[in-house]
């Protein structure tokens, strides 16, 4: 005889959602391990649980979303979001401000620590389900970036997204070189990569 799992009284929960979002819902700390002894949900990371039924989504980047609220993906992972690298970061590159207590993750996640003044810059949303968002650094930024940063990401991998970028339709160099300008000795490097790939 096949024993019957419960439905879980969901208490209006969406597919992910934290300990204290559950409990304010009304289900208790007992109830809420008992789903996860059941099966009925996944326990993602300290205080964050995820439905089972729910559709997949990227779990490192939920628990970027929760625990680093200012989180920024950038570098070679948001060239790879932008389609601007063919490379598959084996490893998720974010940003943080200057400043900022650097949390625990997981071991596939590398933080950055970028200056407080220019960190804003170029800041885009992902949504990566309900309630849960990552900063993303637009394509100009994540450019701009990478050109002056190449000693540590690979110049070949900054002249490849540049050379992508400008085949884009719409792209103009003068936009990369406003956002350039922006950061210190960047604007120089820009326009020395716009002279290797021209």
């Amino acid at each position: 005889m096949r024993t019957k799992t419960a439905t879980p009284d969901r208490g209006g929960l969406p597919s992910v959602f934290t300990y204290s979002r559950a409990r304010a819902a009304g289900i208790s700390a007992e109830r809420l391990y008992a789903y996860r002894n059941q099966g009925l949900l996944e326990q993602i990371g300290r205080g964050l649980y995820r439905w089972a039924d729910a559709p997949e989504i990227d779990q490192d980047l939920l628990e970027v979303a929760y625990r680093v609220p200012r989180g920024t993906l950038c570098l070679v992972t948001a060239l790879a979001r932008h389609g601007l690298t063919d490379i598959i970061p084996d490893r998720i590159d974010i940003a943080i401000p200057r400043g900022s207590r650097i949390p625990t993750l997981r071991p596939a996640i590398d933080v950055h620590v970028f200056a407080k003044k220019t960190f804003d810059l170029g800041h885009e949303e992902l949504n990566i389900t309900d309630g849960f968002a990552v900063g993303l650094y637009s394509a100009e930024r994540s450019l701009v970036d990478v050109i002056r940063l190449r000693h540590r990401e690979g110049a070949d991998v900054a002249w490849e997204a540049l050379r992508r970028w400008l085949r884009r339709r719409g792209t103009k160099p003068a936009t990369l070189i406003e956002m350039a300008k922006r950061f210190h000795g960047a604007e120089r490097a820009v326009r020395n990569a716009l002279e290797v790939v021209l």
